[in-house]
């Protein structure tokens, strides 16, 4: 999509015309009826807040959904009020919930349930993250709402669940991160374990949330007749199964894994390594043909006939000794040495990118990982594009996270209240 604005603007600007921009705006037209995305027709209501939950309606939007953020009035999500910001404007939301339409509505209205039920008679999905019990205290019961929409898919996403003596309980990424096992296995084997500077947990809830309204919605065109589901989503235990074998080993080896810094405990060599220009890069050698390539590309020829480093269960067993080696060899090198070394032999490295590195990484350039958009209040802003690629109906980032209640007017005519109705409820604060 990216390629085809810059071709409309170079016409723009080399004709100077309005029948050429007139054609070239068609052209754009014509390319997004061809290229909806893959879930396009797909309408989700998100009653959700802060970055979990709206990062599964978001990865859903992405991929051609009609998503409608619902905030309260005046206050909206809180997740605008988190750092960081640019002249009062939270760029953190710009991201979270870009590609969707933004109304507000009050829910401890009647009014506002009121309004909230004309949506759901047109979705799909509702998502939302208040902690079990809450909306039924508003009267917004499953009931209620399939009562509605009989086949409405609604994911419920919470810290711990919908169930469980924690269901209640308040909590945060550090705290599901925590709990889960993985910050155990943060940071260096004698200091405290460390916390990463990214609630990683939210992105990976986020991503097992979107999963579940998929496999839902499967389920629904396999059978149409079927009721609507709901999916209790914890992120906590969304964080549990991301460490994979960690429970089997338990469970079968009575092994309780702790912290190893950067050295991988699966193989070796596994760290990140510092250059002679002081520069930083990972590399792993996870298989035995990577670890023969890399000693040929450090010119280590010698650790190939080392019964130390043989296998790499030897060679785990000896890391210590092994690191050291490696971490001289490359030590004596330039970063730009080490990558040339490294791709002549084929063996994997990056170096350790900050998100000014990202910006210019030829690779990303090349796949458009980072895109331009254009945001109401900010101008031209740039994020990362839509994951994954669709060949034939790919997905693309319309627009910025909307400024609170944009779309208040367009959504609530479509719905059918006259502008007479909307200005009441603004009155009345409802919307």
């Amino acid at each position: 999509m990216l390629q085809i604005w810059q071709f409309c603007y170079s016409r723009i600007e080399t004709s100077g015309t309005l029948d050429r921009w007139v054609s070239s705006f068609e052209m754009v037209k014509s390319y997004s009826k061809i290229h909806p995305g893959p879930l396009s027709g797909l309408k989700i209501v998100d009653i959700s807040s802060v970055i979990a939950a709206p990062f599964s309606s978001a990865l859903l939007a992405d991929l051609g959904a009609d998503v409608i953020k619902v905030e309260m009035p005046d206050v909206g999500d809180a997740l605008r009020a988190l750092a960081p910001h640019k002249n009062g404007v939270p760029l953190w939301w710009k991201v979270t919930n870009r590609n969707k339409r933004g109304v507000t509505l009050d829910l401890h209205q009647e009014q506002g349930r009121e309004a909230l039920g004309r949506l759901i008679a047109t979705a799909d999905v509702l998502v939302e993250n208040f902690r079990p019990g809450t909306l039924d205290k508003w009267d917004i019961s499953t009931a209620w709402l399939h009562g509605i929409r009989p086949n409405l898919t609604i994911l419920r996403m919470t810290g711990f669940g919908q169930t469980g003596p924690k269901r209640n309980e308040p909590g945060f990424a550090r705290v599901f991160e925590a709990m889960s096992g993985f910050t155990h296995l943060c940071g260096e084997a004698d200091r405290n374990p460390v916390h990463l500077g990214y609630p990683i947990s939210d992105a990976v809830g986020g991503l097992f949330g979107a999963i579940g309204v998929l496999a839902a919605l499967y389920k629904l065109k396999a059978d149409p007749s079927s009721a609507g589901q709901e999916i209790d989503c914890s992120i906590t235990e969304a964080m549990l199964r991301v460490l994979e074998f960690s429970a089997i080993e338990f469970d079968q080896l009575g092994v309780a894994r702790g912290r190893s810094g950067n050295t991988s405990q699966y193989a070796a060599p596994g760290n990140i390594y510092r250059t002679a220009d002081g520069a930083h890069a990972s590399i792993a050698a996870s298989t035995q043909s990577i670890f023969v390539r890399l000693c040929q590309a450090l010119r280590l020829p010698e650790l190939l006939s080392d019964e130390r480093f043989a296998t790499n269960a030897q060679r785990v067993k000896s890391r210590e000794s092994l690191d050291n080696i490696i971490a001289a060899a490359i030590g004596a090198m330039t970063l730009q040495n080490l990558r040339e070394r490294l791709s002549a032999f084929e063996v994997g490295f990056s170096p350790i990118n900050d998100i000014a590195d990202v910006f210019v990484e030829p690779h990303f350039v090349a796949r458009e990982a980072i895109v331009s958009v254009h945001d109401d209040e900010l101008g031209t802003v740039r994020m990362q594009n839509v994951v994954p690629r669709f060949s034939a109906t790919p997905g693309e980032v319309r627009s910025a996270g909307p400024a609170l209640g944009a779309h208040n007017d367009e959504v609530w005519t479509e719905l059918g209240f006259t502008s007479q109705q909307i200005a009441l409820m603004r009155e009345r604060k409802v919307i």
